[in-house]
């Protein structure tokens, strides 16, 4: 069984949509496939609460509590490699999660370490996306699965989605369209690296 690892650091909606077209498709048949655990780097993360109602494990490990990047992401990757099994390596999924990894990290879990990105990548990485997009006078946006490198949001890219940025449109409610359609790309791109694995 090939266990998939969820960092998330707030509500968890982009992993309540992988979790559900887990369960929906069927994943532990078709690709002998689960969702093992939901990690958060916050205690109270809301995401937690909905992991456990769909009755996946969830851990938290507080970063304020680690005297530096290294120290956490160290800790970080043990609690991962807990999950993996003889020759399956986890797949680690950020949904959410709002901590930037070291290269150490990143490297550790190459080919498998996936992010999703609130804009139409190269375009805009890093933060205050959607309000960038319409200061720019882009006429769209979407959002971006993409394996993560040791560069901020420029791994190769896996899934895409475009939304149109509407007259008059704010940044909360362009969030709000993309959100719809990270929810839609996130589970398919996991699911044809699954198919690929």
């Amino acid at each position: 069984m090939k266990n998939i690892v969820i960092l998330i650091s707030g509500g968890g909606s982009n992993m309540g949509a992988i979790v559900k077209a887990a369960q929906r498709e069927n994943w532990a048949a078709k690709y002998q496939a689960r969702v093992a655990v939901v990690i958060s780097n916050k205690a109270d993360a809301k995401g937690l609460a909905l992991a456990a109602q769909h009755g996946i494990a969830t851990e938290s490990l507080d970063h304020k509590t680690f005297a530096s990047r290294d120290a956490f992401d160290a800790a970080l990757m043990q609690r991962i490699d807990r999950y993996a099994t003889p020759g399956n390596p986890p797949l680690v999924l950020l949904a959410g999660f709002m901590r930037i990894l070291t290269p150490g990290f990143v490297n550790h879990y190459a080919g498998r370490l996936v992010n999703i990105h609130p804009s139409l990548l190269p375009a805009f990485p890093g933060l205050h996306t959607h309000q960038r997009a319409i200061d720019a006078g882009c006429q769209v946006a979407g959002a971006t699965v993409h394996l993560v490198t040791p560069e901020l949001d420029h791994g190769p890219i896996l899934a895409q989605a475009v939304v149109p940025v509407l007259p008059g449109d704010t940044a909360e409610a362009l969030a709000a369209r993309v959100l719809t359609q990270e929810h839609l790309i996130y589970p398919r791109a996991v699911e044809n690296l699954l198919q690929k694995k």
